[in-house]
């Protein structure tokens, strides 16, 4: 019989509210998590064993800062990041050299922070006491009214388009790309979809793009038609300058 785990809330500044496990998958359990009014961090305090592993879920917005770190008794106890509306894709994988996330976040939505145990530890059903600090700090870019610029019917996008990329693990050669508009100074988030529920979320301040949903590096060059972004080298979006600025 599979043990359970338990979390302990330590900070008064919190409230965790338990989801049922998913059917499809028992091992994992959500667990939603809401800042008090006035607050912007919380100390999480639990314990996982053998395949369990917990998903603390918090909204945030585009532009704010998310800061998060974990101390486990067993050092295979180990935490991502999931962007919103992810199963399992990571915006950030804890590793040897990287044991805190810190970064801004590309998108509105429910964030999901998974603590677990890595495999060969999963296997022997290791145990781990661990503490969870997170924190969430800034303003959220908001999007511009749809009444200074019209959204699609139906949707909080500014606009739409197809575009030239060449995302990992698929022939795909063109992908639809839309926009949130959070400024017309070049601030915006363009939101890229191929192969019907792949996506890349890409957050542009001030032209400039500052971060996206994946954990690997952000390269650019821009030209006269707009940006050729890419992570690693190994993935390709070619974005139109008309879709990030308006007009």
């Amino acid at each position: 019989m599979k043990t359970r785990f338990s979390v302990l809330i330590v900070a008064a500044a919190v409230l965790c509210v338990p989801v049922s496990r998913a059917a499809a998958d028992p091992d994992r359990t959500a667990m939603d998590v809401q800042f008090t009014k006035g607050s912007t961090a919380a100390v999480l305090k639990g314990k996982i064993t053998g395949r369990n592993y917990i998903d603390y879920r918090l909204r945030a917005g585009a532009g704010q800062r998310m800061r998060v770190s974990l101390q486990g008794s067993n050092l295979a106890n180990y935490f991502n990041v999931l962007p919103p509306d992810s199963e399992n894709a990571a915006m950030f994988i804890e590793g040897a050299r990287d044991r805190t996330f810190e970064g801004l976040l590309p998108t509105d939505g429910t964030y999901a922070i998974r603590v677990y145990l890595m495999r060969s530890a999963a296997r022997r059903n290791e145990s781990s006491s661990f503490t969870l600090s997170v924190a969430i700090a800034g303003k959220p870019l908001s999007p511009v009214s749809s009444k200074i610029d019209a959204v699609l019917p139906g949707t909080n996008y500014h606009a739409q388009t197809t575009v030239k990329c060449e995302p990992l693990f698929t022939k795909t050669r063109e992908c639809e790309a839309l926009v949130i508009r959070r400024g017309f100074d070049g601030t915006a988030t363009v939101e890229l979809r191929w192969d019907k529920d792949s996506k890349r979320r890409i957050l542009f301040v001030k032209g400039k793009p500052e971060s996206a949903d994946v954990p690997q590096k952000i390269n650019y060059k821009r030209n006269d038609r707009g940006y050729v972004v890419q992570f690693n080298g190994e993935e390709r979006f070619e974005i139109p300058e008309a879709l990030i600025f308006g007009g």
